[in-house]
């Protein structure tokens, strides 16, 4: 949500900071509703990705900038928001993969029958 409450400040700034903004938050939503229903796979992944793809971009618009954009500076109390929650889901889904992981079935074992029987 703190994306999206933030939007239209960089949809004023810089059009396409502010349509990523849109973009990301209502992936998020998204995800965060099908984790919701369903619990799937691809929604984590998504999930994933895209607060992944979002703590770059708070990094990259810090340091060496992004097109016609840069920032400085945390931007609070939004950027340190939306970083611990991005953060948060990060540890969350590999706490879920790990576990995961962990419990996935093995391939099954098969006996070498010797040729001709």
């Amino acid at each position: 949500m703190v994306h999206l409450v933030i939007a239209p400040e960089h949809l004023a700034e810089t059009l396409y900071i502010g349509i990523l903004f849109i973009a990301g938050g209502v992936a998020l939503l998204l995800t965060a509703g099908a984790l919701a229903l369903w619990n799937s796979v691809t929604a984590w992944w998504a999930g994933a990705l895209v607060n992944g793809g979002m703590i770059l971009g708070f990094a990259l618009s810090r340091t060496i900038g992004l097109p016609g954009y840069h920032e400085q500076g945390w931007d609070p109390p939004y950027g340190v928001l939306s970083i611990i929650a991005e953060g948060i889901y990060l540890v969350a889904f590999f706490a879920w993969y790990g576990t995961r992981s962990a419990h996935a079935p093995s391939a099954p074992f098969r006996r070498k029958v010797p040729a001709g029987r």
